[in-house]
């Protein structure tokens, strides 16, 4: 464990923003968690745990301490003729994990391939593309909780949703995830029904790709889609597909014929935001040192030298265009940290 005072949190956070917080905790060793909160603790200010920082936004300085997971390590057990437990430490990086299954013949995760963010994030989130969710491999986790200490979660205990989870609703800011364990198959059945997939695979005569193939042609259609953190801070996908009844969605598409959408149940239709996003105007327009990029309205970006203010202030637009035009809220997919998010 090591601890870091006044650390400036830019390298740590996709979006590239310039933030300090009191004090960073390196965490290495998920033995280290309970000493790591104490010390959090002691310092009298409040916390929040930081993975791969690429689902977040720092509108400003952080006035506490964060807990920096670097929990690493891959493991496989062997369950029978057709599946294996693969369990991973949460700093694991999420695609270094995906890779790892797929050189390894292990299917379920490949349509997943390249999101960014490390394994800790990936059931809070409940990450997904393509298809496919982590809710579809995921088999169980443990994690320290702030008052009862080491605990598992199965599947159900999760309480799995669209980018939804417990830990993103009762048990925010009450659970460390420490590690997670995916039931993946040796004889893997491919999902391919999503569009873009199907469509980018017909494009390189794949008509029956192996895991590889199809891991390959994931990462290869995101990168010519999402731009790389490296180059361009963003932190993917800003807002959720946000799901409207049938019948205002029926109502919409009577002014709006090409509007985007597919059924999430029997009485809700799930629309594109990044749909909602370019059919305003949005997409690849630049105000100051912000933006949306040029190839995807529904990523938000940091030119250089933008603040986490300056993003939330381009994002609160897009909301209002897409409000009025639509009557359409968009909910932020990245979490928002700091005070100007706050409405209490």
């Amino acid at each position: 464990m090591q601890l870091h005072k006044d650390f400036d949190l830019q390298p740590f956070n996709t979006f590239g923003i310039s933030v300090k917080c009191k004090y960073l905790i390196e965490i290495q060793e998920e033995e280290e968690l309970p000493r790591a909160v104490e010390m959090a603790t002691h310092f009298g200010y409040p916390f929040m745990v930081l993975g791969g920082g690429s689902n977040l936004l720092f509108t400003e300085d952080y006035e506490g301490s964060i807990l920096y997971m670097r929990i690493l390590g891959i493991s496989v057990e062997v369950l029978d003729a057709e599946e294996v437990r693969i369990t991973a430490g949460a700093g694991v990086v999420w695609h270094d994990l995906v890779a790892f299954a797929v050189e390894n013949g292990y299917g379920g995760l490949e349509n997943l391939a390249l999101i960014p963010g490390t394994v800790g994030a990936s059931p809070i989130q409940n990450i997904g593309a393509y298809g496919v969710e982590l809710q579809d491999t995921f088999e169980s986790l443990r994690g320290y909780h702030l008052e009862q200490g080491f605990l598992e979660f199965d599947k159900k205990s999760c309480h799995f949703g669209y980018r939804q989870s417990v830990f993103k609703g009762a048990l925010k800011g009450k659970f460390i995830v420490t590690q997670v364990r995916f039931r993946l198959s040796t004889k893997p059945v491919l999902k391919l029904h999503y569009s873009a997939l199907q469509e980018a695979l017909a494009k390189r005569g794949m008509s029956t790709p192996s895991i590889a193939q199809v891991a390959e042609v994931v990462s290869s259609v995101r990168v010519s889609k999402l731009p790389d953190p490296s180059s361009i801070g963003n932190a993917g996908s800003f807002f959720k597909n946000p799901e409207i009844p049938e019948e205002q969605f029926q109502r919409l598409r009577i002014d709006y014929p090409d509007m985007v959408g597919y059924p999430a149940d029997e009485s809700m239709i799930k629309t594109s935001a990044a749909w909602l996003i370019e059919s305003c105007g949005w997409k690849g327009k630049v105000l100051g040192n912000t933006g949306t990029y040029a190839k995807h309205a529904l990523v938000l970006v940091n030119h250089g030298g933008a603040t986490g203010s300056d993003i939330w202030a381009l994002a609160q637009s897009i909301q209002r265009s897409v409000q009025e035009r639509y009557g359409i809220y968009l909910e932020p997919e990245v979490n928002i940290i700091g005070q100007v998010y706050r409405t209490d």
